[in-house]
């Protein structure tokens, strides 16, 4: 039986996923959170085979706590379930690491299928979901220059990425942001890895193209 734990913020929903889940026969819920920060938690704690995350949450984001689990826990995986099909929200969704993308007005049999799929070591986008990327890779919008546009990070990943370019130290950026030194290090790894970059110049390239910084603050830190 396939281990899960589920995180939302609305207990009836939590309910609701609950009952589904126990009739299918297949899978377990192990623990349940209401926070992102609950969430990764007992994601560490736990280690449950699936993390089923709602992307709107108190404090840390759906979004956030799936990037947080995943570096703790690299083994778990990740399915998010949403209400929101914008593109920003599905494509932030797969950049962090999900596995799947199920909207909230899916059917119980696509919930599970994507369940399954995921259990499986495999992927699972609803068609709506599906949708957006072939739009933008029609468009060719989708990585098209060799890394992830900013508007795909998280809006710390893309506040710690300016600190960075701006050339604030790792400690720096903890005592500002209120994080500890080594989450703080984790972002590093992190938007290195999502962004296709290997150093501190690469990172300062890609937020200058994209705004994130001006050139005139990028001067005034040197």
């Amino acid at each position: 039986m396939t281990r899960i734990l589920l995180v939302d913020d609305h207990k009836i929903m939590r309910d609701g996923l609950k009952a589904i889940l126990k009739v299918s026969g297949e899978f377990e819920v192990v623990a349940e959170a209401e926070t992102g920060t609950d969430a990764v938690r007992l994601a560490w704690t736990l280690r449950p085979q699936i993390v089923l995350m709602d992307l709107s949450l108190p404090g840390m984001s759906g979004i956030e706590a799936t990037v947080e689990i995943l570096r703790r826990v690299p083994a778990t995986r990740v399915a998010i379930l949403s209400m929101y099909e914008d593109e920003t929200s599905v494509v932030q969704a797969i950049r962090s690491g999900a596995r799947a993308f199920v909207l909230k007005k899916a059917s119980h049999t696509e919930l599970l299928d994507a369940l399954r799929a995921v259990a499986r070591g495999g992927t699972y986008l609803s068609p709506e979901v599906s949708d957006v990327f072939l739009s933008r890779v029609q468009k060719g919008d989708l990585n098209a220059r060799g890394h992830a546009a900013v508007d795909v990070l998280t809006p710390r990943e893309q506040q710690v990425m300016r600190m960075i370019a701006e050339g604030k130290t790792s400690k720096e950026i903890a005592v500002t942001l209120g994080l500890g030194l080594q989450t703080v290090r984790g972002y590093r790894k992190t938007l290195m890895r999502k962004l296709n970059v290997n150093n501190v110049a690469g990172l300062t390239q890609i937020a200058l193209a994209e705004g994130l910084i001006g050139q005139n603050r990028l001067s005034a830190s040197a």
